[in-house]
């Protein structure tokens, strides 16, 4: 029986990781970055002593979490960077930028802040801009996208998308795509000829009131 019980251990251990990544990718991605560790701790079934053995820091821990929407968002950058269309490049990298972004909370946050000291995502920040600035370069060139867009047009659009947040998971996605539509047809140099674009339906949401509100 001795014989088996490092591997009982390890085993134990890889479940216990793979417990946590999932809960911070459920507690981060809904609430964001300021959620504490103990919530992610108490989500996985672990205690913090367990979660702190696996991820010391937090700054470790957000990194690994969303280590998929990562890459996806550097697919996203390569995807855009070799379509033939540079107007169809640019608009794509939009559009999936925003469905990371609605799709959690934390993974936005870490993103568009950089968590501090986060190197991982201030490389990924910068990578997206580039590839943004490539991409309206040719875009323009091609007489599609409006001659005075700047990179800096884009992050004002994410800062305004992440408003979004405090809607509905169900609603948040939707209006993410409806949001993406209308941010693409205002960078758009002239309106398309023939029918208009079709736009997601409008999701249901309400304004948030203030406390005290009656």
């Amino acid at each position: 029986m001795t014989r088996h019980l490092p591997r009982t251990v390890r085993s134990d251990a890889r479940d216990n990781r793979a417990r946590i990544l999932d809960a911070a990718r459920a507690v981060f991605g809904e609430e964001g970055l300021s959620a504490p560790m103990r919530e992610v701790a108490r989500h996985a079934g672990v205690g913090p002593a367990t979660l702190y053995r696996h991820f010391p820091a937090k700054q470790a821990l957000i990194v690994e979490a969303f280590a998929e929407q990562r890459r996806a968002c550097r697919a996203a950058v390569r995807d855009a960077l070799t379509d033939p269309d540079p107007w169809h490049g640019f608009r794509s990298l939009i559009e999936r930028i925003c469905e990371l972004h609605a799709d959690s909370r934390g993974f936005a946050d870490a993103f568009m802040t950089a968590f501090p000291e986060a190197m991982d995502f201030a490389a990924d920040q910068e990578q997206a801009r580039r590839a943004v600035g490539e991409l309206a370069r040719r875009a323009q060139e091609t007489g599609q996208l409006r001659p005075g867009f700047v990179v800096d047009d884009l992050i004002l659009m994410l800062m305004a998308h992440r408003g979004l947040q405090g809607a509905p998971r169900a609603a948040r996605a939707t209006a993410s795509r409806r949001f993406a539509a209308y941010v693409i047809e205002a960078f758009r140099a002239a309106p398309e000829t023939g029918a208009p674009t079709p736009l997601p339906p409008a999701p249901r949401l309400r304004l948030t009131e203030p406390p005290g509100t009656p």
